[in-house]
């Protein structure tokens, strides 16, 4: 995701010593208060009987801090006392304007809760001690209100979500030539005949939901509105984002840009797991020497912060994957195409493996023929780009477990990828009988021996489980921890495992715990799997992998990944946009329309080369410099 999470996460917990607060403290709105940030959260108290009801009762906390993660000083600010608020004050919002704190909060006053109960309110503060006027401001039921920090047009500008809890929600914009009209309900009800005129075009589809996360905050190139997009919000699971949109500075209800893809969605522990489980929610935002502080709320249990460069923000929506590396694409691809006259290798030959030792590249490459059996053939190159093959397969399928089963089938050795450890080359691919579920194997071969090509490899040993699919797996060129690491893909996700050894003597199958998780890769993520097996850099573990997009066609890509050196279970940095993308013809039409898929990756004089295959049917070659990959996945 584009926004950094805070290492000091979550930054408000709940305290069972506060009964006020003692279950819950979540979305937090910050506001500069002279030199301290003050922090407004909703806080849920412990179970109580509170009108008759056993019930846990919002309110409102007000914490504060010199640095805008380490809070302290929390009192209640906003307590349920008018009939309109009697069970409840939930999610506040502030602006600080004209000398007075606007506090907007959803005011709920039935219980159990029904949308015509369900209304804003507003408190207003000199100094965020002591509440001076509270009034209900919306006739309709409506949640999340802020005001803009400055007139608009000299007037007061406000946005809120109407109808939250009567689908389709309207985000929309108010404009009140006083105060007062805040809270008038002939405004009010004048307003709501109009909603659809008085709304951003904020275009979901219909299940989804949308609602105001922070204030609008001003920025050179329009207002900034951080929302919340709930998809699948009415037929569940729904997946909780957090999206960005820019107003016109004169014109609000003017939409100027959009974020292409989510810039948060529920990954850490905290965000998973709470009174409400997957959920980030923004609450507010705080703009800081550049740096813009996005506050949410985690499985609406605790508060959390997230950091993000303001331009670099505003630069991917306006221009989204600019700033971002990209693969550049050899100009002779595809290098490598089928043979017909080898019949081994005569229908395609794709997914490559890639090494580059004693001054030579070497691709080992998964070749078709025309019954579907894949073997693999072997290809070398001073330059990188242009190859020379052998006239025979290295490797062909010799275990049970790689034998054709389903006459025409698929079959055999598919998707190598090479490590070098010591004196010795592994190989770990994916073996298919064609009719039980493909499986990892490895074998290994001497290196002198594979720089003689004399292709002596070790008998292969199946090392995943033969109940279910396992995939994509690649070997860490070195010991981490003093145990060998392995990578693969299980079910939608990479996952890491480490072993003692590489005999797998004890026959313990590949399983570990998940490294990425495909949710983070957006909504319309199908899957994500290794690529090129990882490299060793100053910065961290550089990490090639792939992913299944579908998004009005099905189509793979190639990202990149940066894990810390050692422990790889923390990731460094990850790209929020592909490095290479099917739009080449050699990409797009093959046996596998639309796919880039790589197997292996070496560094050669400071530049990254990526051997992949072009829509399951050639083998062609990208580079990238190096450093510029490194210093994006590393923030610099």
């Amino acid at each position: 995701m584009i926004f950094r999470r805070s290492d000091e996460n979550p930054i408000i917990l709940p305290k069972p010593e506060h009964p006020w607060e003692a279950t819950a403290t979540f979305n937090g709105c910050p506001v500069l208060h002279g030199s301290r940030i003050n922090l407004l959260y909703r806080a849920l108290s412990a179970s109580k009987v509170f009108h008759g009801h056993e019930m846990q009762v919002s309110s409102i906390g007000c914490a504060s801090s010199n640095d805008g993660i380490h809070f302290n000083d929390r009192s209640q600010l906003i307590s349920p006392h008018e009939e309109w608020e009697r069970f409840g004050c939930e999610d506040p919002r502030v602006t600080y304007l004209d000398g007075k704190y606007y506090i907007f909060y959803t005011a709920l006053s039935d219980y159990p809760f029904t949308a015509d109960r369900i209304k804003v309110g507003l408190a207003i503060s000199y100094d965020l001690d002591n509440i001076v006027e509270k009034h209900m401001v919306t006739p309709f039921n409506a949640k999340a209100m802020a005001l803009f920090p400055e007139r608009v047009n000299g007037k007061i500008a406000a946005v809120l979500t109407a109808n939250t809890d009567r689908p389709p929600a309207h985000i929309g914009v108010a404009f009140f030539d006083s105060e007062e009209d805040i809270w008038n309900q002939t405004y009010w009800d004048e307003w709501y005949d109009t909603l659809d005129t008085n709304s951003i075009s904020l275009q979901c589809e219909p299940d989804d939901q949308v609602e105001i996360g922070a204030p609008p905050l001003k920025t050179n190139h329009g207002w900034l509105l951080i929302y919340s997009h709930i998809k699948n919000y009415r037929n569940p699971p729904a997946t909780f984002t957090v999206e960005a949109v820019l107003l016109d500075l004169e014109d609000p209800t003017r939409v100027l840009a959009r974020s292409a893809d989510p810039l948060l969605i529920t990954r850490e522990a905290y965000e998973k797991y709470g009174m409400v489980p997957e959920v980030v929610f923004p609450s507010g935002v705080l703009l800081r020497d550049g740096i813009l502080h996005l506050y949410y709320g985690a499985a609406d249990t605790v508060c959390a912060v997230a950091t993000c460069p303001l331009e670099i923000l505003i630069s991917e929506m306006l221009n989204p994957g600019s700033s971002h590396p990209k693969l550049k694409r050899f100009a002779g691809n595809p290098v490598l195409q089928a043979a017909p006259e080898r019949a081994w290798e005569a229908k395609a030959v794709y997914n490559p493996a890639l090494l580059h030792d004693n001054g030579k590249f070497h691709l080992v490459y998964r070749a078709q023929a025309e019954d579907n059996t894949s073997v693999l053939g072997y290809a070398e190159s001073q330059d990188g780009h242009k190859f020379k093959r052998l006239s025979e397969p290295v490797y062909i399928p010799r275990a049970d477990f790689e034998q054709k089963l389903t006459p025409g089938g698929n079959s055999g050795c598919e998707d190598p990828r090479l490590t070098r450890i010591g004196d010795r080359i592994y190989m770990l691919y994916t073996a298919y009988d064609g009719k039980d579920p493909p499986r990892v194997a490895i074998t290994s071969i001497k290196r002198e021996d594979f720089l003689n090509k004399d292709w002596n490899w070790d008998w292969p040993t199946v090392i995943s489980p033969a109940s279910h699919m396992d995939k994509n797996a690649a070997l860490f060129p070195q010991k981490i921890n003093n145990r060998f690491a392995v990578l693969h893909r299980s079910d939608r996700n990479i996952w890491l495992d480490y072993f003692d050894d590489l005999k797998f003597a004890s026959e313990r199958n590949l399983a570990g715990e998940v490294l990425l998780d495909y949710r983070n890769e957006g909504p319309l993520i199908e899957k994500i799997g290794t690529a090129a097996p990882p490299i060793r850099t100053d910065a961290g573990w550089l990490l090639i992998y792939h992913g299944v997009a579908q998004e009005g066609y099905r189509y793979y890509y190639l990202k990149a990944a940066l894990l810390d050196l050692e422990d790889p279970f923390k990731v460094v940095g990850r790209c929020r946009h592909p490095i290479l993308k099917p739009v080449k013809n050699y990409e797009i039409h093959g046996q596998v329309p639309n796919v880039v898929f790589s197997c292996g990756a070496a560094v050669v004089n400071g530049k990254l080369f990526v051997a992949y295959g072009g829509a399951d049917q050639v083998v062609c070659i990208a580079s990238l410099d190096l450093n510029e990959l490194l210093d994006h996945l590393s923030g610099q």
